[in-house]
């Protein structure tokens, strides 16, 4: 079993960067495909990115790519997901997940606020 801690979420003004980090439990980690997902109030939980169990492969959503990217570190069990040129759109709670393969995430984190203002 995997439990992921995601931090780095906060308050930030429009145009500014945030770098979330998603901490994983457990000697498999370098095994799973990790992701991001985020769920704005009222709104259905929206993909982001994720990456292959190795890090070689990456996908990042439309509505963020060119801002967000996504990377893992397997020695510290730990993804991350940096965010630059932030809009109030981003405004969401952020999750990792954790799953034997890309798309089949099966280990969810609490989550993490990030707020945009204007």
């Amino acid at each position: 079993q995997v439990q992921l801690v995601e931090s780095g979420g906060g308050l930030v003004q429009a145009g500014g960067s945030l770098r979330l980090s998603c901490a994983a439990s457990g000697r498999t980690f370098s095994m799973y495909a990790m992701g991001w997902f985020r769920q704005a109030p009222g709104k259905e939980r929206e993909f982001v990115a994720d990456i292959s169990w190795s890090g070689g492969s990456t996908y990042i959503a439309d509505s963020v790519k060119g801002r967000f990217t996504i990377s893992r570190d397997n020695a510290k069990n730990t993804v991350y997901l940096q965010m630059n040129s932030l809009k109030p759109e981003d405004t969401a709670v952020y999750y990792c997940a954790a799953g034997s393969s890309r798309g089949s995430y099966i280990y969810w984190g609490q989550g993490t606020q990030v707020t945009v203002s204007s």
